[in-house]
């Protein structure tokens, strides 16, 4: 239990220091590696937590992720607007979730709003040994 609370404590603090760094990154969206551990069931997959900061009107470039990576995404604050492969854009708001796949391209993600911050926490299951999590577009 105790293990629990310094766990959920010390991801509070990441997340509100981080909401302090996205307004000086320009208009593209802030992103911290928040949690990685070695799945010690899996031998050779690794578990990542990433947190995407988007000021207000911010986005990410179109990107793709490692084959390995299966991804799966929630929307913390605010809203997301997002759209993978040939599928529609669809914005995602807050407690809202969906996840990308090996191999997808994610073309569009970006801030819902021009007005509001963003936040989304991607949680990748991916090989251990892949080092870059996103690849953009050139």
């Amino acid at each position: 239990m105790f293990r629990q609370i310094v766990s959920t404590a010390a991801f509070a603090v990441v997340l509100a220091a981080g909401a302090q760094a996205y307004a000086a990154s320009g208009g593209k969206a802030k992103v911290t590696v928040v949690y990685d551990q070695k799945l010690p069931n899996v031998p050779g997959k690794s578990m990542k937590g990433v947190l995407v900061e988007y000021a207000p009107g911010g986005t990410s470039p179109g990107h793709t992720h490692p084959k390995s990576a299966f991804i799966y995404a929630t929307v913390l604050e605010g809203s997301i607007i997002s759209k993978v492969n040939d599928g529609p854009e669809k914005t995602y708001k807050a407690g809202e979730s969906f996840s990308e796949f090996p191999g997808d391209h994610h073309s569009v993600s970006k801030n819902g709003s021009k007005t509001k911050p963003a936040r989304l926490l991607a949680v990748f299951v991916l090989d251990t040994d892949e080092k870059e999590l996103t690849t953009d577009d050139k």
